[in-house]
């Protein structure tokens, strides 16, 4: 997946907690840049705002490549799951966290959090860099 085909509003971001809108919908990241040591359990934080229930995902970006789908969820308590890592769809908390227990050095990446309106078809992100 090359960056051009990711929604345009979750284009690459800078550090600090941003939030990104578009039609009155947000998705949050509250981290900054993360560093942790290998083997040891990572969580990313992402909230959103939105009226109805949309689409979430966590695309990742490993360094000299494009931004590449992690993982996906479309509809509450559904798990997605890939590469070690997973997030749950909470719809009650509006959440969806991206954790993994045990990260390894090929793990260091941008992560985006972003969400899609299958109606509207609008979109939202952010960014961090593990």
């Amino acid at each position: 997946m090359t960056a051009a085909s990711l929604p345009d509003t979750c284009s690459r971001l800078t550090e600090l907690n941003i939030t990104r809108q578009t039609h009155g919908e947000s998705v949050t990241q509250t981290e900054g840049e993360v560093t942790v040591s290998e083997k040891t359990s990572l969580t990313m934080n992402c909230t959103y705002s939105a009226s109805g229930y949309p689409a979430l995902f966590w695309y990742v970006q490993y360094p000299g490549e494009g931004p590449q789908l992690l993982l996906k969820a479309v509809k509450d308590k559904e798990k997605g799951s890939n590469k070690g890592f997973e997030a749950t769809y909470g719809r009650d908390s509006k959440s969806f966290h991206l954790e993994k227990g045990s990260v390894q050095a090929s793990d260091s990446a941008v992560y985006y959090c972003a969400m899609s309106d299958t109606v509207t078809g609008t979109a939202g992100g952010a960014e961090r860099k593990l």
